[in-house]
């Protein structure tokens, strides 16, 4: 397990870039802070608890003893070059999450081993399955009493529904874990100053004996190399096991299981071992792009490149890309190929969270941050300007809360539009916009700690002095029983030519059986060319401009489905703007038709509370309209997992702590929207 720095930049299969991904407080960090010291990154462990983490930078990271912000870290280990960016694990901070999976080719999955799959775990796995992500997991704190090395594999069998694959057993001198059993190279492995590597305890042999035989026949059976060959052997050699266990993985049918305590030291080497060995590089990776336009992972190949995250340092805007086909140059010009700019690339970054090494060059498989892009926005794709191609962009995670926010003094007004803006552009999630009846300014986020650190933000980094409001959900409206035929005639004559445009709609609720359905579908059953195809469109288009109000208090509709029945054109005044129109106007007044509901969004609420307050948490969740779904009992401690609506959830992390003195605690998880009482 040695390390060594020669690593050649154009050997792509030596590339990792993974993820390190988790429940809050499952010890992401800790591992990631634990790989970059064990690979000569840092001369000391940074911890979280000290605020000396290279990840946990920011000073809001370190005062709340959370990842806020996805930082990105670059590495070597065993000739690999390791790129590793530790996301956030709180449900405030999830498009973080989203945007580094969309460009990540790996990731290694954190579980507690005392409470094995959380909320947020599940959460994080979903999104890498979205990506197909390959992963591999690695369950922390078998130091901590109560941990469960099977309970914690089942419960990701059971919640997360892969094929979990244990690659270690734990190994326990009394009752300190010490160390692993590697099964594949049937390898015992302790931690005292440094990893040392001996014979399996005897005390162990059996269950090292069974653990081993339950893999090859786990392996064997979903993999024809390693079936043939224990068919003959009636067993698999470490390295036809690896190599099918490397396959497996990259296609998503097993996920490997590795155990440790990366606060204690105890299990990150070969945790590293693992990324190199079962994580794919970038050609492993399907080709990105389309048909004709897709793009290989090679840098003879036209460049390719997406941005997944903007971040305005003191210095300057720094646009952080994946690079996927191509090589991009120091003073190159790129195309952003969905809003038709050019733009000049001044200096390219490797980064080490926040300090920054300037490189001539970044070639297919890298991810860099540049300087000189003024106007690339999340999700953009920078490419050739004579080989154009648009790659998918992360999807944004749609706002749920939002705060009215001004200026104290009238003078900031200003500044403030301009901190909003740049913090739009710096993270999707956030939106800003100005309510028509009050006239203020209302800023939308993910969740009341989301809005805490933008305003916190606000106050540090640009020094502005404001005032914040109550936050406020954000509610949807949605069709309880809508109309069939509603006709709507458009006809408008002002001189010249005119418009005219004839459409007949049925609006439905999206799924009849469920009340909180979410979405928009619009369908067209117009038969015999009545309404050409592009005037269907346009009426789609407009259907969907007037989901923007609903009728009943002015929230977005969701939930619904719209067929347009029949129509009819004019030989001179239709045209695409006309039908436009009328889908727009035909769609309100629908809407104003059929029997509406305001939705409410709800969370699922799990709560850790000690066993003498279960009572009065209860209570409390109960006059919050909480619905107790499920309870669990572990060493003095009970878990409780509820159903909450969002707006009652205001405050509640204060009145959690006066009723536990100060022991519970809880996260939450979106589960969507269900008709507000």
């Amino acid at each position: 397990m040695t390390v060594r720095t020669n690593v050649s930049r154009h050997n792509l299969a030596i590339v990792r870039n993974l993820g390190i991904l988790a429940h809050v407080d499952a010890g992401k960090t800790t591992v990631t802070e634990r790989m970059l010291f064990l690979t000569g990154i840092t001369h000391k462990r940074g911890e979280v608890h000290d605020g000396t983490t290279v990840t946990d930078f920011d000073p809001q990271e370190r005062d709340r003893g959370i990842t806020i912000f996805a930082a990105a870290v670059s590495c070597v280990w065993n000739e690999h070059r390791l790129t590793v960016i530790d996301t956030p694990g709180h449900v405030d901070f999830s498009d973080e999450v989203e945007r580094s999976l969309r460009v990540l080719d790996g990731a290694v999955a954190v579980f507690d081993a005392v409470a094995g799959v959380e909320p947020q775990s599940e959460s994080v796995w979903r999104r890498a399955d979205r990506y197909g992500v390959p992963r591999i997991a690695f369950v922390n704190k078998m130091d901590r009493a109560g941990a469960d090395l099977p309970a914690a594999v089942a419960s990701i069998r059971e919640r997360l529904h892969p094929v979990p694959l244990l690659v270690q057993l734990p190994v326990y001198s009394g009752d300190a874990f010490t160390g692993v059993v590697d099964l594949v190279r049937l390898a015992a492995l302790h931690w005292d100053g440094g990893v040392v590597e001996g014979p399996v305890p005897e005390h162990l042999a059996d269950a090292v004996e069974r653990s081993r035989r339950e893999l090859e026949e786990a392996v064997a059976e979903r993999n024809s190399a390693a079936l043939e060959e224990f068919v003959e052997h009636s067993g698999l050699s470490a390295e036809t096991l690896t190599a099918a266990l490397r396959e497996l993985t990259l296609s998503g049918e097993v996920v490997p299981v590795l155990c440790g305590a990366a606060y204690r030291d105890i299990g990150i080497e070969p945790l590293l071992d693992a990324v190199v060995a079962y994580l794919p590089s970038p050609l492993d990776r399907p080709a990105v792009g389309a048909g004709d336009d897709s793009r290989a992972a090679d840098p003879s190949e036209p460049l390719a490149a997406l941005a997944f995250k903007v971040h305005a340092t003191p210095t300057g805007r720094l646009t952080f890309v994946r690079v996927y086909s191509g090589v991009l140059a120091k003073g190159d010009t790129v195309l952003d190929a969905g809003g038709g700019r050019r733009e000049r690339i001044a200096r390219i970054l490797r980064v080490q969270a926040d300090r920054h090494e300037e490189v001539g060059s970044a070639i297919a498989g890298d991810i860099v941050a540049l300087v000189g892009p003024k106007a690339v926005r999340v999700g953009a794709t920078l490419c050739a300007p004579d080989a154009p191609v648009q790659l998918e962009p992360p999807t944004p995670t749609e706002p749920v809360m939002s705060v009215a926010i001004e200026a104290k003094s009238g003078a900031d007004t200003e500044k403030l539009a301009v901190a909003l803006a740049r913090l739009v552009d710096e993270d999707p999630s956030l939106s800003v916009r100005t309510d028509p009846e009050t006239g203020q300014t209302l800023l939308a986020g993910l969740g009341e700690l989301h809005l805490e650190v933008v305003v916190e933000k606000l106050r540090r980094e640009r020094g502005l002095s404001v005032l914040v409001g109550r936050p406020q959900v954000a509610y949807r409206e949605t069709v309880v029983r809508g109309v069939r035929g509603l006709v709507y005639r458009h006809v408008k004559q002002d001189g010249g030519a005119g418009q005219w445009a004839h459409i007949v709609l049925d609006v439905q609720p999206l799924r009849e059986s469920e009340a909180g359905a979410t979405g928009f579908e619009f369908e067209s059953t117009v038969v015999g060319g009545r309404v050409p195809a592009e005037f269907v469109r346009a009426v789609a288009a407009g259907c969907r401009d007037a989901l923007a109000e609903g009728p009943l208090a002015g929230h977005p509709v969701t939930g619904v489905r719209v067929t347009l029945t029949d129509g009819a054109t004019h030989s001179k005044d239709s045209s695409e703007l006309a039908f436009r129109t009328a889908g727009r106007l035909g769609m309100r007044e629908a809407l104003r038709a059929s029997a509406m509901a305001v939705l409410e969004p709800l969370v699922e609420l799990t709560a850790t509370v000690p066993e003498d307050h279960v009572g009065a948490v209860l209570g409390d969740l109960a006059a919050r309209r909480g619905r107790v779904t499920g309870s669990l009992t572990r060493t003095g401690t009970v878990v409780l997992t509820a159903t909450v609506p969002l707006a009652e959830l205001f405050g509640y992390a204060t009145r959690l702590r006066s009723r536990t003195q100060g022991r519970g605690t809880f996260t939450t998880r979106p589960l969507g929207y269900a008709p507000a009482p």
